[in-house]
């Protein structure tokens, strides 16, 4: 039984299983740029060019649909104008979800696109989860949205029955009106609003939905132009800076260095001459768990973001420095290091490792080490906040509005729905901005202060005093007999996520689940612990959260067991995941499964292996390569998806290499938007190549010591090489797309840089090894 035969279904139990998983928690030129876009002329566009819906730029959906309004879901509401509005939950960082969401409604309603309007939701639990992070979007409200049209459909299709006094099933919908098939009368959705309102919203185990072979959008190759696409061309759309309030001020915050520190004393004499400061004020200091929480420090509010940061620079600050003082980089390497030779803490064990190891012919171990990583969005937070008549409206660019309305809640003693979360546009977010602090902060400053208050956080502020991807040390031990692999030992230690919620935790819990305990290779000893490991900063997740290290090692050492074993590295990765099956951790670890149901979303090896053979047919793998010119293979399954690369690269001369070609295949099961799935793919290589190039958080005396683009580097039009994107189309569950691309590009380049010139990096990131051609 397929995906679409399941949802069509009157099954109870089904539904009520699906209603519980629900609740739970490249050579880039204009032409192509604008082509993407979707705003080109429709000589520049290839393909089928649908028009932009009509969406105002950022319009809330802050209150209840009008009398007058056909309203059957919080998701949606349709007007006599014919007007199908969207109400979008999820925030848009660049993924296209404020396109991709209205286009599950549009397809099961049967909408022409050009009547498609779009509202985004304030942070309200009515809606479901709105945290957009885990690339869950569409994945979690596939099916939500579905019925959510097709429960509309039903009631307006019911409707012009009772109004033609005809069999309902004689009614159809199709391309905004409902047809009567025996006389080819019609009637536009708006004209029907009155007669559905008075109409029961249909049960859920009695909707119907269409099948794959009628859709208009989903597993189409259809080009959509994005909802705000040509408003962000124009400057017409509002991200977290663009918002403007009347009487406002504008703040920045001198916060501590070095994390838990506090303000012992401070001098704002000089801060004060500077023209356009309003206030200096002092903020409480960081309290536990820091997670959600400010760090505290000394915010300057001024007239303008320039008289702030100026009178910043004057402050005269004197820290009551924390226990992290003592932190550096080289320091926690090492302990890393030590800890991981000795992970005690069992993650998943099959067979006997230990034995396998010991009996061994020969015996492979590699080390890898990944630094701290900063999530660098092009748009650091902002956040803009107004206390006005009891209500506590915060506008900002937030992952996590729900959590963010909690948060200010929690810190300003107003009750929860006395605090309204305007969602912006967010200028990328990869993890950074589903953390609410800067909102809190704006709030807390609205509030004392008794007018609006746009906080800023410059680049530096959030290289400084952000949320940091840990560092991670590894080892990796396999034991080799008969030219097979008998054993997989596989010790990381790295600071958990756990410990921004928590001080005493320093063992990862759910990034085990990330790349590490589902290891999909078919090896009869398996052991996989994780070491002890100290926090100094707040540990958050950025963009595929550990699966980031964890590939990079066991991509990587997969490789170098190939190598060692003189097979092609591509076969022997095929030969590694072994047959076709679904593979069963059940009684070798405690496995989350990106909080899937694993019978819905198992662990499938046949389609690992689909996207490993596509990668290495498109990129001629098998073929007579160009003189020096080399390639490296990696692949992962995650959040719910699958993802193969093949990146080739030349040698010159010198021994050095270029980038030529990146390959990228994904099986991300059911795909609402074809055109975005590509270019997250694009967006994932890109974001691995600045991994492996450039991405590295250091710190010394407790201090990170980068600051900006100047030394946290990210890849420039330079080090981007051609990228291919195959997207494979099937009617399996939708997966995540906007992460699972990253996790293979690291070993992928790695692996093919070994090939190239036989040195094998296990350390990134790669800048100071001289190893890429300028």
């Amino acid at each position: 039984m397929n995906y679409f035969e399941q949802i069509n279904q009157t099954d109870a139990e089904y539904l009520q299983e699906q209603l519980k998983q629900r609740n739970d928690l490249f050579n880039v030129s204009r032409r192509s740029f604008l082509r993407n876009l979707g705003i080109g002329t429709g000589s520049l566009v290839l393909g089928l060019q649908l028009p932009a819906v009509s969406a105002v730029p950022m319009k809330w959906a802050d209150k209840p649909a009008a009398d007058n309004v056909f309203s059957p879901s919080v998701y949606l509401k349709i007007a006599k104008d014919n007007t199908v509005t969207v109400i979008v939950h999820r925030s848009e960082m660049g993924q296209g979800i404020r396109t991709s969401l209205p286009m599950i409604v549009a397809d099961e309603l049967e909408v022409d696109w050009n009547n498609i309007a779009v509202e985004q939701a304030l942070g309200d639990s009515k809606y479901g989860s709105q945290n957009t992070d885990g690339s869950r979007s569409v994945r979690r409200f596939f099916t939500p949205l579905r019925e959510a049209a097709a429960s509309a459909r039903t009631m307006l299709t019911q409707a012009a029955a009772k109004k033609w006094k005809v069999a309902v099933n004689e009614c159809v919908a199709k391309n905004s009106f409902i047809v009567h098939s025996n006389s080819n009368r019609k009637l536009s959705f708006g004209e029907l609003v009155d007669d559905a309102m008075d109409l029961e919203v249909p049960k859920k185990e009695s909707l119907s939905f269409k099948s794959p072979e009628q859709f208009n959008f989903i597993n189409q190759d259809k080009q959509v132009a994005l909802v705000d696409g040509k408003d962000i061309a124009m400057g017409n759309t509002s991200f977290g800076i663009d918002i403007q309030r009347e009487g406002m001020k504008v703040a920045v915050i001198a916060r501590p260095p070095v994390i838990a520190s506090k303000v012992k004393s401070f001098d704002a004499t000089e801060a004060k001459k500077v023209k356009g400061v309003v206030d200096i004020v002092q903020l409480d200091n960081m309290t536990e768990p820091p997670f959600f929480k400010p760090l505290g420090g000394i915010a300057v509010i001024a007239d303008n973001t320039w008289a702030a940061t100026e009178a910043r620079k004057k402050l005269k600050i004197t820290w009551d420095w924390s226990e992290h003082r003592e932190h550096s980089s080289k320091k926690q390497k090492q302990a890393l290091k030590e800890s991981s030779k000795t992970a005690s803490n069992v993650l998943r064990n099959k067979g006997d490792t230990t034995a396998a190891l010991g009996n061994t012919k020969q015996r492979i171990h590699a080390e890898y080490y990944t630094p701290a990583l900063i999530h660098a969005p092009m748009e650091p937070p902002m956040a803009t906040a107004e206390f006005k008549d009891g209500i506590m409206h915060v506008w900002a660019c937030t992952q996590t509005p729900q959590s963010s309305q909690r948060t200010v809640s929690q810190m300003t003693g107003i009750e929860p729905d006395k605090v309204k979360i305007y969602v912006t546009l967010l200028g990328g977010g990869f993890g950074r901005k589903s953390k609410p602090d800067f909102l809190v902060e704006a709030a807390i400053l609205a509030k004392k202060q008794g007018y609006p208050v746009k906080v800023i956080w410059t680049r530096e502020d959030e290289v400084q005093h952000g949320y940091y991807h840990a560092e991670s040390y590894q080892q990796l031990t396999a034991a080799i007999d008969d030219q097979k692999v008998t054993a997989w030992q596989h010790h990381v230690a790295e600071p958990p996520i756990g410990s921004t919620f928590n001080a005493k935790a320093k063992h990862i819990t759910s990034e085990a689940n990330l790349g590490l305990i589902d290891m999909p290779y078919n090896i009869p000893n398996v052991r996989c612990a994780s070491g002890e490991a100290d926090a100094h900063h707040r540990i958050g997740w950025l963009r595929s959260v550990t699966n980031v290290n964890h590939i990079f090692a066991a991509g990587s050492f997969v490789d170098e067991l190939a190598h060692h074993l003189n097979k092609d590295p591509k076969d022997f990765l095929l030969e590694m995941i072994g047959d076709d099956r679904h593979i069963d951790l059940s009684e070798q670890a405690e496995y989350g499964n990106y909080g899937e149901d694993i019978k819905q979303y198992p662990i499938d090896t046949a389609r690992l292996k689909g996207v490993i053979r596509k990668a290495a047919e498109n990129s001629g793998w098998d073929n007579k390569r160009k003189d020096n010119h080399f390639m490296g293979i990696s692949a992962h399954r995650s959040f719910a998806s699958y993802v193969a690369t093949v990146v080739e690269v030349s040698k010159t001369k010198d021994n050095k290499v270029k980038l030529e070609n990146i390959w990228m295949v994904s099986d991300s099961g059911t795909v609402v938007n074809l055109e975005r799935v590509r270019s997250q793919m694009e967006g994932a290589a890109i974001f691995g190549i600045s991994i492996v190039k450039y991405g590295e958080i250091t710190s010394e005396n407790g201090m990170v010591e980068q600051s900006n683009f100047h030394n946290y580097r990210v890849a420039r039009i330079t080090d981007v090489p051609n990228i291919h994107v195959d997207v494979l189309i099937n009617n399996e569950p939708p997966g995540g797309v906007g992460e699972p691309g990253v996790p293979p590009i690291a070993p992928a380049i790695c692996n093919a840089i070994f090939a190239a010139t036989g040195k094998r990096f296990r350390e990134l990131p790669l800048y100071q090894q001289n190893i890429f051609a300028s």
